[in-house]
């Protein structure tokens, strides 16, 4: 869970659990979903009165100038770890820009999950994945 591991915004202030499951199967994969919706309940039982009263927009400038070099940020998503590189020349523009989405990530894993099941248990153990194709088809 990056929100633990790589602590961004306000998390390294919230109680949370990070959750995980050993045996590797679709029920687990399904235990972990429930679970992880448990730990988000949590940390919005948390949040909800903290949140300011009336207008809380930030400002930002129209046009943001980048400051040169490579930069790195992940932050965690509902299907796991989305991350984006940034190489930066310094101008208003990035000169390269490169997502890595959760799906992608969790599809490498499908072969190694489905060893030795059978064709039928495919469709399920996809199903757990939560895919996204759009976002797997690069």
């Amino acid at each position: 869970d990056v929100r633990k591991h790589f602590p961004y915004e306000i998390y390294d202030k919230l109680q949370f659990d990070e959750v995980l499951e050993t045996a590797g199967d679709s029920f687990a994969r399904y235990l972990v979903r429930v679970k992880e919706m448990h730990q988000s309940v949590r940390i919005v039982e948390q949040l909800i009165d903290n949140i300011p009263e009336g207008d809380f927009q930030a400002k930002t400038k129209a046009v943001l100038k980048l400051p040169k070099g490579e930069f790195y940020q992940r932050v965690e998503t509902a299907r796991g770890e989305l991350g984006v590189y940034i190489v930066s020349e310094g101008g208003t523009t990035p000169y390269r820009i490169k997502f890595r989405s959760p799906g992608f990530s969790n599809l490498s894993i499908l072969d190694h999950m489905t060893r030795g099941s059978k064709i039928g248990d495919l469709v399920a153990a996809m199903g757990t994945l939560d895919l996204v194709i759009p976002d797997i088809d690069r």
